[in-house]
């Protein structure tokens, strides 16, 4: 009986230990501040899966301009408010990926230290 009241003692000590209170950021990969951001490896990728469902080329939707490529997502940066649109909540007026759930704020922190970083290919 001791035995296994030791093992079920054991078992639950184990259980409890290994669980983990994971945040989101927690589940995103993180990317060392060392590291430049570029298109092809971080930004596509982001864009590919949250734009391009609207914002291909040709734009459907109503979307208004593609951002299929670098030099598109740039200039979409640089000359309208793109940032300002992914940034804000869902609900607000321009609220982007319209109709989609916001990316999460480390996608779009990700977007923002590229373009800081001076939009490297």
């Amino acid at each position: 009986m001791k035995i296994t009241s030791f093992i079920v003692t054991i078992t639950f000590a184990f259980l409890m230990l290994s669980c983990t209170n994971a945040s989101e950021s927690d589940l995103i990969e993180q990317v060392d501040p060392e590291i430049v951001i570029t298109y092809t490896e971080h930004i596509k990728t982001v864009f590919d899966s949250n734009c391009i469902a609207c914002h291909s080329n040709p734009p459907i939707n109503g979307a208004g301009v593609p951002l299929t490529t670098l030099g598109e997502v740039q200039s979409s940066i640089e000359n309208t408010n793109l940032i300002d649109r992914i940034n804000k909540q869902s609900g607000e007026g321009g609220f982007m990926p319209l109709g989609g759930s916001r990316m999460p704020q480390a996608s779009i922190d990700l977007i923002i230290q590229w373009q800081t970083e001076g939009f490297a290919e």
